[in-house]
Formats: structure tokens, sequence, C-alpha cells
């Protein structure tokens, strides 16, 4: 991959996946669009951000690639009514015509929110948060899987994802974000 192909942080911290993708910047619209998606129940932009991120994604999908959302704690759910990764999920799936697995991935672990903290803080607190669903472990052994979120900030979130995949048994981890917050390098 091409030094320019690297988001800020992947150009100075190690990663556990192989290859990662985002549709937009969070920043302007991109940050209103992930904004009104989140917080603003506008299901209606699923759809066209899918479409972007299936366009983006397209130099790292393989044939029999698993997606799977980023999953949220039962209690943030129940609160928030729907998981946004799990939208953006299906619909990507729906584009490419790749699998969708809404429950390989389980947060038990609740974990505080992430605003205000930094890139330490954000992988400390994720740390052994996000697990393979037990029943679908056997089935993740040898695949190569498409970790889906909507933003992505320190990468603490897929980074968690990722290693979950990887200690079950996934051949192969690849990201992809609707949008990336950009650093200062």
């Amino acid at each position: 991959m091409d030094e320019a192909e690297y988001c800020d942080d992947c150009m100075s911290i190690s990663r556990p996946w192989s290859r990662g993708r985002a549709a937009v910047l969070y920043k302007d619209n991109g940050r209103k669009l992930v904004l009104a998606l989140k917080h603003g129940d506008r299901h209606d932009v699923v759809r066209p951000a899918a479409l972007w991120m299936a366009h983006a994604a397209k130099p790292i999908l393989t044939a029999n690639m698993i997606i799977a959302p980023v999953p949220l704690h039962w209690s943030r759910m129940l609160r928030r009514r729907f998981n946004q990764a799990a939208l953006l999920a299906q619909a990507v799936a729906d584009q490419t015509g790749l699998s969708c697995c809404p429950d390989l991935l389980i947060r038990p672990k609740r974990t505080r929110s992430l605003d205000g903290l930094g890139r330490d803080a954000r992988h400390q607190t994720l740390s052994d948060a996000i697990r393979v669903h037990g029943k679908r472990k056997a089935a993740l052994i040898g695949q190569a899987v498409l970790i889906i979120d909507d933003v992505m900030t320190s990468g603490a979130t897929l980074s968690s994802a990722a290693q979950a995949c990887f200690s079950a048994g996934a051949a192969d981890v690849c990201i992809l974000a609707l949008a990336r917050v950009a650093k200062d390098t």
C-alpha cells in the first residue's frame, strides 16, 4: 500500500487490521451526515452512505468476506434504539453482495463514552470490551472479515473489534468507516 493511502494515525501507529477505508472525512458535511444518522434518527442517509462506503471499500473487498458491524452494549442500544453501524453494515452488504453477520461481535463490557478522551484513554477503555459471539466462533475460523463503523476517531473501537476477530481465528480483518477524523501530523 502506498504511504499516501494511509490515514494520519496509521502512518505512525501499528494497527491490527490489514487494510481500511473511510468514505468521507469527519468534518463539514461528513460530520453532519454522521451526526444526522447517529443522533438525529435519519435512517434515510444509510442507503446513500452505503453506496459511498461500498465504493471506497472496493479495493479491499474479497470474495466470501463477512461483514460485521461494531456492536453496541445492550444499555446503549436500549437508549439509542438502533445500532447505526449495523444499519450501515447491512446496507453495504446489500450493495456488495457480501454476507452480513450482525451479531458476529458482541460488547459484553459496558464502557464509558469516549467523547473527550485522548487516544491512549480510548484504547485503554476499549481493551477487551468487544468479543466474538460464542455461537459465531466456529464459522469465523479462516474467514476474512470487514468490520464496519460510522466514524473512526482514534481507531480504538475498530482495534478492539479486529483483535477479537483475530483471537477467534479470522484469517484477515479489514475495516470500513463512513467517516474518519483527520488529525494533524
